[in-house]
Formats: structure tokens, C-alpha cells, sequence
């Protein structure tokens, strides 16, 4: 039976109790020892122990250090930072339009300077076309039934993408040949779209990788959609959320991922190869 994100948040919260109660038994000391070792009082221990009470990063760095533990405080600090706003709901960020989630996205852009994204079925955002963008955003809207403002939508997406003309930064994306395949627009908005793709893979800030269908003996699986902000933040998208990693130890395993998945991938004349037989097929 599926998860709701409010239990998943509760059993994130759980995790980041239950590890600080391993590191107070780890280190051989008892609850009120350690509230005496962190100046507060025993209750507060217990209720943070039991996820009554969610512990501040300083509750946490004190914490570590009680247990002489303090290298593992980052860590659970974000998993905990990441506990308090597992989801962002789409439904909740989407009520009032598609607008609203383009435009909220760029104070990130602007503070990221290595974009990575890792896509099975969709072209990157970054790539998209007016036409393949308005597609895609129309089908989004009539299925969250939200207010149609896919226009609106499409014009800023458009705009925000502007960025990759901007000097200082880097975009490495992948794709899986199956998305250059799915028809989310008419022919004539697709073929539009690809050719676009061979366009933009040739700028000097982009490299675009596609993972061919026939690759031999995946040393990756496909994934789901996740995009990567430098080193700090991982965003994975879901059907009814997107999810942000900022624990340093998931991070990393999403960064294995995304190398296993660049080595499988074509790049140059035969990503363009793939994406021409992609055109081809449309006729």
C-alpha cells in the first residue's frame, strides 16, 4: 500500500531519533548523562529519542559531540533539515496554476553552477521546445485539473532556460533513448524538438549524453527523474511529489548513480545518430 508523505515524514523524523539514540548507546551513556553533557534536562533527550520533539541543528551538533561523535553531525543534520520537508506536494504547488512552479525554481538556478539531470521519459526542461513544453504542460494540467495557464506556463519555462547561455555554468544531462521516443507533442513539435536537441547538445555549456536502448549488460538501472544542484541538493520527481535530498550520504549514492549512467551513455555522432533515427520514426 502506497506511502503518504506525511507518514513518510513521520518515519524520516523516526530514523533521525532512532540514529541519535545509537550514538548515545554507542557511546556507553545514559540519557541524563548526555542532557547534563548538553546543558538541557533529561525529558528533552527522551522526547527528541522518541521523535516527540524534532532536535535543532545545534540540538544536534551538541548531540554528536556529547558522544564524541561530532564528524557525524552534517550528516544528520540534513537528514534531519531533510525529515522536516521530505515532500512538496505538486498538488498543493500546482493549485493555483504551472506558472507559479516555473518562476519558483530561479532563485535556485541562479545559486547552482553544475546542473546534472538524469531522465528516463521526459527530455530535460532545459532542452524543451515551445511546442514539446506545451504538450507536456497541457497533459499535467488536465490531469491535476488545475487552472489552465499553460501559455503563461510555457513562457516562462522558456525564459528561465535562458540560462544555459550563461557563462559560468555547466549542464550535463542524460537521457535514455526511449524519451527522445515518446510522443508527448504532434509530429511536426516533435521533429521541431529534436532537432533542437542536436542544437543545443553542440553548446559549449552543455553536454548531452543518451544511453541507447540496446545498451549491453546495464551496469545502471533506469531511474527516476532527478535533477542535481551542485553537490548540495538533490530533487527527485514522483507522480505525487518531489522529493529533496540534502543528506550528504544519499547525495553520494545519486552520484554514483549518475556516473554508472554516463559511462553507459553515446555522446557526439552517435547520440546524434539516435536522435536522428528518433525523427525518422516519425514519419
Amino acid at each position: 500500500m502506497p506511502v503518504s508523505p506525511s507518514s513518510a515524514a513521520q518515519a524520516a523524523r523516526r530514523s533521525v531519533a532512532h540514529r541519535l539514540r545509537e550514538l548515545r548507546a554507542e557511546a556507553g551513556i545514559s540519557g541524563g548523562e548526555l542532557g547534563r553533557r548538553c546543558d538541557w534536562k533529561h525529558s528533552k533527550t527522551s522526547r527528541i529519542e522518541n521523535a516527540i520533539t524534532p532536535p535543532t541543528p545545534e540540538d544536534i551538533r551538541r548531540w554528536c559531540g556529547a558522544c564524541g561523535a561530532p564528524d557525524q553531525a552534517a550528516d544528520i543534520v540534513a537528514q534531519s533539515q531533510n525529515a522536516e520537508s521530505l515532500y512538496l506536494e505538486w498538488q498543493r504547488r500546482v493549485r493555483s496554476g504551472l506558472k507559479q512552479l516555473q518562476t519558483s525554481y530561479v532563485p535556485l538556478f541562479q545559486s547552482t553552477r553544475l546542473f546534472r539531470v538524469y531522465s528516463a521519459t521526459l527530455l530535460p526542461h532545459f532542452l524543451q521546445t515551445e511546442g514539446y513544453a506545451a504538450g507536456l504542460l497541457t497533459a499535467i494540467t488536465t490531469f491535476r485539473e488545475i487552472p489552465d495557464d499553460v501559455a503563461d506556463a510555457v513562457a516562462a519555462r522558456l525564459a528561465r532556460n535562458q540560462i544555459l547561455r550563461e557563462p559560468g555554468r555547466r549542464f550535463v544531462l542524460l537521457v535514455e533513448e526511449a524519451a527522445l521516443r515518446y510522443q508527448l507533442a504532434d509530429a511536426e513539435a516533435m521533429a521541431a524538438q529534436l532537432g533542437y536537441l542536436m542544437t543545443a547538445g553542440a553548446m559549449p555549456t552543455v553536454s548531452l549524453g543518451v544511453i541507447p536502448m540496446t545498451a549491453r549488460e546495464r551496469t545502471q538501472w533506469p531511474l527516476e527523474t532527478f535533477h542535481m544542484y551542485d553537490d548540495t541538493l538533490v530533487s527527485v520527481e514522483l507522480l505525487s511529489a518531489r522529493v529533496k535530498v540534502t543528506q550528504p550520504s544519499e547525495i553520494a549514492l545519486y552520484d554514483k548513480a549518475f556516473s554508472g549512467l554516463q559511462q553507459m551513455a553515446v555522446y557526439g555522432a552517435e547520440a546524434r545518430a539516435l536522435i536522428m533515427n528518433a525523427v525518422a520514426a516519425l514519419r
